[in-house]
This record gives C-alpha cells, structure tokens and sequence, in this order.
C-alpha cells in the first residue's frame, strides 16, 4: 500500500542519515545468523519494520520477519511461544499474562518510542477542526449506536451529514486505549463503525469519504498527510512536541516490545533487541513516531542486559 511505501522512504531517509554522519548502526556482533519471529500491533509495526529492516543490512544471515495482527491477536501467539517478540500498543492484560505463565512463557517488557493517537478526518472536511474529550465520547459511546448517526448531533454549527466511523479493531491495542481513555472503561465502544486492525484500511477509508472520522497512531497520519487532517482534542494539535510534553492529553502513549526469554536465550534475539534500543530513536522519528529521550533509552537498555543476564544466557550456535 502507498502508505507501507511512504513509511520504507522515511526509514530509507534515516539510513542516508546514517551515512552521512559516518555512522554504520552496528551491533557488536560478526557472522551472526538465525531468525526473529515478531508480530503485534499495526501502531508499532513501522518503527519495528524500519528496526528490522537496519538490522538485516548489518546482519544479512539473520532473518527478521515481522507481521501485524494487532497487540491482541499477537499477544494470543507470544502466550502461545509461536513468536519471539510481540509489539504493543498497551501493557499486557493480566489474562494475557496468564496465559503465557500457563506456557511456562516469562518475558521482559521494553519501552520503545512514544505516540500520539490521532483523530482524523477527511480534507475535504472544513467545519470540524477541533473535538473535545466530552464530543468523543458522545460519538464513540455504546449509547450513541444507531442515534448519534450526523455531524450535527455534535455540535449544532456542524452540517446535518451522516458521519462515517473508522477505528481500531477490538484485538487492537489502540481499541482498548481509546475506549479506556474516552469512555473510561476498557472495550466500551459502539459497534457500528467500520474496524480494522491494519491502520492503512483506515486511512484508505478516512481519505476516500468526506464525511469520514476516524482514529490511529500518529506515525500512520505523518505518513499519510497528503490526503488526512488532523484535529486538535481539547485544543491541542498532536505532533512530537505536545506528545514529549505531555500537553497532548489523554491520547498521548508509550509503545511497547516484548520479548520470551526462551527467545531471548538466542545470541541473534538478544543482538536484534540491543539494535532496536540502540537505534530505536533515529528510526522512531523518521517514521512520525516520537522517541524516547536518551536517559530513557539508557533505562530500557540497562533492564535488557539485565535480563539477558538473568534469564537469558547466550544459545551456542
């Protein structure tokens, strides 16, 4: 989809970027061969693709497949053991949790990069510019299921148009964030608005419908700009700046990977997760996402080589 193509030239850019500094990403490692099995949310699923993507330059023998079945469906394989790293877009749920201990999975949570969750509406769209807390959950509540149906019922300056919902699937992260943070409980939402776990069905679907509203990580409208708005929540406009200082509120959030220790006991899992944290920044921001500062960075790597050392001692190869 063109929106994948804009997120490989924003990480493309950041390799020139490398490059031009002199700099060649590295993990410490030669020869280094093997696989990484990662999937999870859609949101983080192009800082982990452009992480991968790095990766595989410097470590040609190691193959990194990453897939995106939301945080919900990829949190069902982790407790399963069918994959190396889950990403996601929210903690993991203590069902989920138990899931992977009644496995014998045990895992280590890292903080990757920050984000901004995103309304949008088409361009075409010249009267909404910016939505309250309170408006949302009005749009998005169980209760406004078949009744709040036209952009007027909102507010009354807005025109008597039906108004066409696009958002998250309920295995999303993103879903149980926003419902959480809207409506106050988790999963309480509407059911007639159109669902996807892939944000790029989303945006295809907000771009092509002026009378479109709908919600999504804030890396999936930098990439898609050309053909979205933005609206502010309560005023703010998100963007790196408000999310870093935390005036773009409720929506701002942290991204999340996990990693099985079993996974973790081999040398090219443990060098992949190093590489991310390493590069995770750079790679963050060239694809709209926001990163994390360098002290965060610096206590996201000091819990991973904690855990390699605990949990998951190198694997011979």
């Amino acid at each position: 989809m063109k929106s994948k193509i804009q997120f490989i030239a924003a990480f493309s850019a950041a390799v020139l970027l490398f490059a031009c500094n002199g700099e060649t990403p590295s993990t410490g490692e030669t020869k280094l061969s093997g696989s990484v099995s990662i999937d999870g949310s859609s949101t983080v699923y192009p800082i982990t693709e452009a992480v991968a993507t790095e990766f595989m330059v410097v470590n040609p023998d190691v193959k990194v497949t990453v897939g995106e079945s939301g945080t919900g469906g990829g949190f069902k394989k982790f407790g399963r053991g069918e994959i190396d790293i889950n990403d996601a877009s929210r903690p993991i749920k203590s069902s989920e949790d138990s899931a992977a201990k009644a496995e014998g999975i045990s895992y280590i949570e890292l903080k990757v990069a920050f984000d901004g969750l995103t309304i949008v509406v088409n361009p075409k769209n010249t009267w909404c510019r910016d939505i309250t807390t309170d408006e949302l959950k009005k749009l998005w509540e169980p209760a406004a299921q078949g009744v709040i149906t036209k952009w007027n019922q909102i507010r009354p300056e807005w025109p008597a148009e039906e108004i066409h919902l696009f958002g998250a699937g309920t295995q999303s992260g993103t879903f149980d964030y926003f419902t959480e943070e809207i409506m106050g409980k988790k999963g309480d939402c509407r059911g007639d608005y159109t669902a996807s776990e892939d944000d790029n069905v989303l945006v295809q679907g907000v771009a092509g419908d002026k009378n479109a509203l709908g919600f999504f990580g804030i890396g999936y409208f930098e990439a898609n700009k050309d053909k979205l708005k933005a609206v502010s929540v309560n005023g703010v406009m998100p963007s790196i700046e408000t999310v870093k200082n935390k005036s773009y509120t409720p929506l701002g959030r942290p991204l999340f990977i996990y990693i099985n220790s079993k996974a973790g006991a081999r040398k090219e899992v443990q060098e992949f997760a190093r590489f991310y944290l390493a590069n995770g920044a750079t790679l963050s921001q060239a694809v709209g996402f926001v990163p994390m500062t360098a002290e965060e960075t610096t206590a996201e790597q000091a819990k991973l080589e904690e855990f390699i050392k605990t949990h998951a001692a190198a694997a011979p190869h």
